[in-house]
């Protein structure tokens, strides 16, 4: 009977030891994947901090020509706002923070604004930018400013087709600008500067411009808050390079 009982007993304890070893190895393939996941998640975090340390470092190569300016051109700062003209956004930048941006940095010749174009919220923002162009056109960079002024201050819901061309020169003459008004809406119906908002339009690929507005201060996107606090800061830091 003991002979029996032994040879009982060897048959369970040699069938689990395989099994053993099949459990040992499952968890070692287990914490190998974790690591190699971990490791994973490590190098794609690390790499798109180092794209964005890229991106807020790149200097990119605006092409200044034919946009509006305030302010002096040979400014030791350049900023450019990427807007339009039906973006509530926008009209907070062009109401609350141009305004103290020409007090401490235009008007003591630190640096100097440009506007260009992205009108990708509606087929009326192109109709806004048109009628923009053409102020620009007749009346300069100081009627363009004014006429920007007064379209974010009578800016309407973003969801309806507001910026009509009768709209846009009923604006203008509430400005009280100095233009041939029947040009303005010729040059609106005609889309007469459609090529510089065209221009504006392709250019916000190769300076990775995905909304509005977005700024440019040396060539460098801004990344950072909009309030004026925040932005002031990265225009010190410009002004104080230079």
């Amino acid at each position: 009977m003991g002979n029996q009982a032994k040879a009982k007993q060897r048959p369970r304890q040699f069938t689990k030891q395989p099994v053993k070893k099949q459990s040992n190895k499952s968890l070692i393939v287990l914490t190998l994947a974790i690591v190699a996941v971990i490791v994973i998640i490590i190098l794609g975090i690390n790499h798109q901090s180092n794209q964005q340390a890229e991106l807020a470092n790149k200097v990119y190569d605006i092409d200044y020509t034919g946009l509006p300016v305030k302010g002096n051109a040979e400014a030791p700062v350049k900023i450019v706002e990427f807007g339009d003209y039906k973006c509530p956004v926008c009209q907070y930048f062009a109401q609350n923070v141009e305004p103290q941006l020409e007090k401490d940095f235009i008007e003591t010749g630190k640096a100097a604004l440009y506007f260009a174009n992205y009108t990708f919220i509606g087929p009326d923002s192109i109709t806004a930018a048109l009628a923009a162009e053409s102020v620009q056109q007749q009346g300069g960079d100081e009627a363009f400013w004014t006429y920007y002024k007064t379209i974010y201050d009578n800016q309407k819901d973003e969801k309806t087709n507001w910026a009509t061309s009768d709209y846009l020169v009923q604006l203008a003459q509430e400005a009280k600008l100095t233009l041939d008004f029947d040009k303005l809406k010729k040059d609106i119906d005609d889309k007469t500067y459609q090529s510089e908002v065209n221009k504006d339009n392709a250019s916000v690929g190769p300076l990775n411009v995905t909304g509005t507005p977005t700024l440019f201060i040396n060539g460098v996107q801004y990344a950072g808050n909009l309030d004026y606090a925040s932005i002031k800061a990265a225009i010190d830091k410009a002004v104080n390079k230079e």
